[in-house]
């Protein structure tokens, strides 16, 4: 994988676009909190390693250091274009809402206000998505969970995270929310595909429901999909595309494709690089009214310090454990963010 420096990438770019007009500007992203456990051992969830009793030995100590270098993380998301940061972040792998009202009040990230939005998941383990924003960018209107259903082959339950939709006004402007955690590919990436595919089917109807209405609505679908941008359930059921010049009114683009295409990811696994956390916007964020918001950039960020030095995992993102063994990282994932401008 190609580890780039995507924020010096984006300051050229700011450079190019700013010298002729102001610009309101918007930040928007992702970022999987791996494993954002409190410390209590929750009733009929499997969190019993995420307690000072368990194999992780997983204290309010670590706790309190996992918040600290997640909320750096957040913190500087954005900051090379806008002073206020990311103003809408999708995050998964949180347990409850307690650890996000624990993860706002964070020194590096309280000034900004973050609110919540969140519900429980039927999820074995007990994780979740969620959304935090800021409210001086931000006004939320309505939410829901829209639960997955899903069914192994003996017809049995698979309990998995819901899909979180947000809807409410960007800076005046309707904008619509989907943050995703797609079930897994364990038991193989073939095996499991047709699950995923089931959550993006239920992406695109809940979007295409939306844009039936409204065909100026904006739609963001974020998350941690578990595939990549060429994978079926990316490219052929949300029909995803590449290059913005392929995509039809009420269709969608992906800005991760090219990361992926590069070789840049935001994950590594058996020295394999994956991009699954993705940020797929409307054709409204392309060709709408240019008086309104638009897409202008999305990033990986994929800073030095959040990359592993040594052992096993060397070069992946700087993850909180390695088995049970504590390396007081981040996360096993890099965050991504888009821009979103129009003029001021």
């Amino acid at each position: 994988m190609k580890i780039l420096s995507t924020c010096l990438l984006a300051l050229f770019f700011a450079a190019t676009l700013f010298s002729q007009q102001s610009y309101k500007i918007g930040c928007i992203g992702f970022y999987n909190f791996e494993n954002l456990f409190d410390t209590l051992d929750t009733p009929d969830v499997n969190d019993f390693e995420f307690t000072p009793e368990g194999d992780n030995r997983y204290t309010p100590e670590v706790y309190r250091e996992k918040l600290t270098n997640l909320s750096r993380v957040v913190a500087e998301l954005g900051l090379e274009l806008t002073p206020d940061g990311v103003a809408l972040l999708g995050v998964s792998e949180i347990e409850n809402r307690s650890v996000l009202e624990d993860f706002v009040q964070q020194p590096s990230v309280k000034a900004r206000n973050y609110q919540i939005v969140h519900y429980d998941s039927p999820d074995r383990r007990g994780i979740d998505v969620g959304l935090l924003y800021n409210p001086k960018y931000y006004e939320v209107s309505s939410s829901a969970s829209v639960p997955l259903y899903l069914f192994d082959s003996n017809g049995d339950s698979i309990f998995t995270r819901d899909i979180l939709l947000v809807s409410g006004l960007f800076d005046g402007e309707p904008l619509h929310v989907m943050v995703n955690h797609w079930p897994s590919r364990r038991g193989g990436e073939a095996a499991t595909q047709p699950l995923r595919n089931a959550a993006a089917l239920k992406c695109k109807t809940i979007a295409d429901s939306i844009m039936a209405v409204d065909p100026s609505a904006k739609v963001i679908i974020m998350g941690d999909l578990n595939d990549d941008p060429s994978s079926p359930s990316v490219r052929e059921v949300i029909q995803a595309k590449r290059k913005k010049e392929e995509v039809k009114a009420g269709g969608f683009f992906n800005p991760m494709y090219d990361y992926y295409k590069k070789g840049i990811g935001t994950l590594a696994y058996r020295d394999a690089w994956s991009l699954f956390d993705q940020l797929i916007i409307s054709s409204t964020f392309l060709d709408g009214d240019k008086s309104e918001y638009q897409f202008y950039k999305a990033i990986v960020h994929n800073p030095p310090y959040l990359t592993q030095k040594e052992g096993a995992f060397k070069g992946y993102p700087f993850r909180t454990y390695a088995g049970n063994t504590y390396l007081g990282g981040y996360s096993d994932h890099f965050p991504v963010y888009l821009f979103i401008i129009k003029p001021n």
